[in-house]
């Protein structure tokens, strides 16, 4: 599973809720940070959380793991044909930039199966509209020589987040998905917000997200987030 989208879209905080779920569901997880382009906000943040629940984390070395620098670990190769019943991950970076990336996954994959999952924060510029989602869905495809085969939803506003934002980017994403011939995977909602009536109306599966990719000004001062020197100060974008 490969997780794209455009700048802040919060694709990371869905791929860590994502790898989390599917854990705790019983699957043998592993995730891999391929955010190669943005330093900030990359699932390696949380990699103690999803270490402790058991998800493999494929990261740069300690002594790497905060560099800004465009480096991915040899082991990525090895996760494009998982053994068994284990669940390969990847957070991709932002927009087609980021995506370009994927392309050297083209002839490794072969005929293997795939799904390559387009996040859509309606919120955001150039996803606003369904015009703007197929502009960043055919963006990604021509960098990554991959098809998206599907769309998340993750339409917010932080904490200003409402039912009517979230079924606003839902609309947005099911004529994203008609005109594209693809399917609304999931709609990805905070937690605070799951039991809200209006979200009823909404068919496609739900994913209750919390909130785990945290400016450091919201961490608490026990947060077990290994630190280095090198990592960047992130500059507020989520």
């Amino acid at each position: 599973m490969m997780i794209v989208g455009n700048y802040g879209s919060g694709k990371t905080e869905v791929a860590v809720n994502l790898a989390v779920h599917l854990a705790r569901k019983g699957r043998n997880v592993q995730i891999a940070d391929l955010d190669i382009v943005n330093p900030y906000f990359r699932c390696r943040e949380a990699r103690t959380l999803m270490e402790q629940h058991g998800i493999r984390v494929v990261v740069p070395p300690l002594s790497q793991t905060w560099a800004d620098l465009p480096i991915v670990v040899p082991e990525i190769k090895g996760m494009l044909a998982p053994a068994g019943d284990r669940v390969s991950l990847f957070d991709v970076g932002g927009d087609n930039v980021g995506a370009k990336l994927l392309s050297s996954f083209f002839e490794p994959l072969g005929d293997n199966p795939y799904a390559l999952w387009q996040v859509i924060n309606a919120r955001r510029p150039f996803t606003d509209t369904v015009e703007g989602c197929l502009a960043m869905r055919a963006a990604i495809e021509q960098a990554s020589r991959l098809r998206v085969t599907g769309l998340l939803v993750n339409t917010h506003l932080m904490d200003e987040t409402t039912p009517a934002i979230v079924l606003e980017g839902y609309e947005i994403a099911m004529e994203t998905a008609r005109q594209a011939g693809i399917p609304v995977v999931c709609v990805c909602i905070m937690k605070e917000l799951a039991n809200q009536p209006d979200l009823k109306k909404i068919e496609a599966p739900l994913l209750v997200l919390e909130r785990h990719m945290l400016p450091p000004w919201k961490r608490p001062s026990s947060d077990d987030q290994e630190e280095s020197p090198s990592r960047p100060v992130p500059i507020g974008r989520v």
